[in-house]
């Protein structure tokens, strides 16, 4: 009661009341009935699966629908008590964080793009220097300031993008997946940055975000659940974790909420179990211990065929900056790697000079002991498929089918051969009931599958796949992973670059560590994950698991082993009860 009273005391920032919204190009609407109140000076996230319509609730918000996204409004939607008219109304009280930055980006260099709304407001120039510097170095970009934005990983660019919202004076803030491109180091401190501007600018925050336990780094005051176009929980944390609802709409919940839920622990005697630092755990320790005991995981035999080979790597796109610096890698037939490392550690460009996209100013490359270094990209293409971290730079058809087939169709494929191919994968990465949709009509995280589907058709012997699980919630998450892996168990070998240590630890082998272009550490997972100093250097993180092995005193790497086989186990049991 007395929550209540004190929310009643505070403005009303932002107000949905029997809101549904339909977009131009679908037949039915995305958003039903919504009522949502955010207060003045809250902070909440909203999480969902794919498709569930949370970033259109964001687009609602800042007005990208129905100004941009053109489409059918009926109920209210109200910015502090005014019903806004036209998309410039909405901008006044909002600032955007898109997921995808390059859609952001007006500048030619990062400093005009972080200048660009102090130069609307015409800000004096020695002013408007000294604000961008002070900005750039507060997310550490401030070495970027002369380069293209468009030049940059996905992580800097998603800085850039933040450093572009502080200038403004918006009221409300809202980030639509703002974790999505950064490095897990990069993204606690994105958290850490949201949480201090929130606070010291006294803002309304929205987040709109997949990776919850990251997100939670830093106190939320509400968690709002949207599935199928209506919310259907508006709560604290501490309530929506203790209960079932995301793990039912596949939303993963912290791992540390998992491992308690699955050794039995009781969750009711917490009364801070959002923040998973205030927990005690000693009194699960019992509980973990025997449930390790009964769950453990068998060890995978090693591949000893090589497959591919990586002799003194080095590239560099100008004199300046080197960005790969003598990698010697060795691939083995059947492996699945991870490639992990800071933002700008030279990850990508690894995998675009493998694949062929970019050649390398020393070394050589050698694929079943035949040096393929001078290779074309299309016949590289038949070995090696490369799936890039942003769906939209490998988007060229209007309709999900046709952009699937195109590969089929451009090796002269028969149509009935095509037909059973693309619709097969499309079942797999469940977009069969999309297959005639506009492509862009769809979410991020499905332009993202349609991108897979695409590279998968064509079943090369090696795929790369660039940060996979970038905008996908936990079904379609698992959904992609599991097919790879089952393509990985037929003899395709498979390179992961990404930021998600749960996937590196759920499914490669074997990981390398990059920093500054150099291959750091290499080997399994778990060891990596131990190793303090090789996160620190690499901008990596500790899951929450190891946090709760550290305090309780077992073996990381056995619990971490445990988690992931035990997990595994529930959903073949799921399918099974299922099917």
């Amino acid at each position: 009661m007395e929550e209540k009273e004190k929310k009643e005391e505070r403005k009303i920032a932002i107000n949905f009341e029997n809101f549904t919204f339909k977009y131009e190009s679908q037949s039915k609407p995305t958003l039903h009935n919504i009522n949502l109140k955010i207060y003045e000076g809250e902070k909440i996230v909203i999480v969902g699966p794919s498709g569930s319509g949370k970033s259109t609730i964001g687009h609602c918000i800042n007005g990208l629908a129905p100004y941009f996204y053109k489409g059918e409004v009926s109920g209210k939607l109200e910015i502090y008590g005014k019903k806004c008219k036209e998309i410039f109304e909405h901008s006044k009280y909002i600032g955007t964080v898109l997921q995808d930055s390059d859609a952001q980006f007006v500048g030619l260099t990062v400093a005009e793009d972080i200048a660009f709304a102090l130069e609307n407001n015409e800000v004096e120039t020695a002013v408007m220097k000294e604000k961008v510097k002070e900005i750039a170095q507060f997310v550490r970009i401030e070495t970027l300031l002369d380069l293209k934005p468009h030049d940059l990983s996905g992580g800097q660019k998603q800085k850039v993008s933040l450093a572009g919202i502080m200038v403004d004076n918006a009221k409300i803030v809202l980030y639509d997946e703002p974790l999505a491109n950064l490095d897990p180091l990069s993204g606690k401190y994105a958290i850490e940055l949201i949480s201090e501007l929130h606070k010291d600018k006294k803002l309304t925050t929205i987040i709109i975000e997949h990776r919850l336990e990251d997100v939670l780094h830093r106190e939320i005051d509400r968690i709002i659940v949207v599935d199928k176009g209506r919310i259907i929980a508006d709560d604290t944390p501490d309530n929506i974790l203790k209960g079932n609802l995301l793990s039912k709409i596949n939303i993963r919940e912290p791992l540390y909420i998992s491992l308690l839920k699955y050794s039995n622990d009781n969750l009711e005697r917490c009364d801070n179990i959002s923040i998973f630092e205030r927990i005690d755990f000693s009194t699960a320790k019992e509980n973990i211990l025997n449930w390790i005991k009964y769950n453990s995981s068998p060890k995978k035999a090693e591949s000893n065929k090589t497959l591919l080979k990586l002799e003194n790597i080095s590239f560099s796109y100008d004199e300046k900056r080197k960005i790969l610096k003598n990698i010697d890698l060795t691939i083995k037939k059947g492996e699945m790697i991870s490639i992990v490392g800071s933002n700008g550690a030279g990850k990508s460009t690894l995998s675009k000079v493998i694949a062929g996209f970019e050649r390398q100013d020393e070394g050589k490359i050698y694929y079943k002991n035949l040096d393929i270094s001078n290779e074309s990209i299309a016949k590289r293409a038949e070995k090696i498929g490369f799936v890039l971290q942003n769906p939209n730079a490998m988007i060229s058809k209007v309709t999900v089918f046709d952009e699937v087939a195109l590969g089929l169709k451009t090796r002269g494929v028969l149509e009935d051969e095509i037909e059973k191919r693309v619709i097969e994968i499309l079942e797999i990465c469940k977009l069969k009931p999309f297959r005639k949709w506009p492509i862009k009509a769809l979410s991020y995280g499905q332009k993202k599958r349609v991108t897979i589907a695409s590279v998968l058709v064509l079943e090369p012997e090696i795929i790369i796949v660039d940060e996979p699980t970038a905008g996908q919630d936990l079904f379609h998450y698992r959904e992609i992973m599991e097919f790879l892996k089952r393509l990985n168990e037929y003899g395709i070998t498979i390179l992961f670059i990404t930021h998600d240590m749960h996937l590196m630890l759920e499914y490669t082998d074997k990981a390398y560590v990059f920093n500054e272009g150099k291959i750091i550490k290499s080997g399994n997972p778990s060891q990596i994950l131990a190793d303090r100093n090789v996160l620190k250097q690499a901008n990596l993180r500790e899951t929450s698991l190891h946090y709760v092995a550290e305090k309780i005193e077992i073996n990381s790497e056995e619990l971490i082993s445990t988690f992931v086989h035990y997990e595994k186990n529930c959903e073949k049991e799921q399918k099974k009860a299922g099917g």
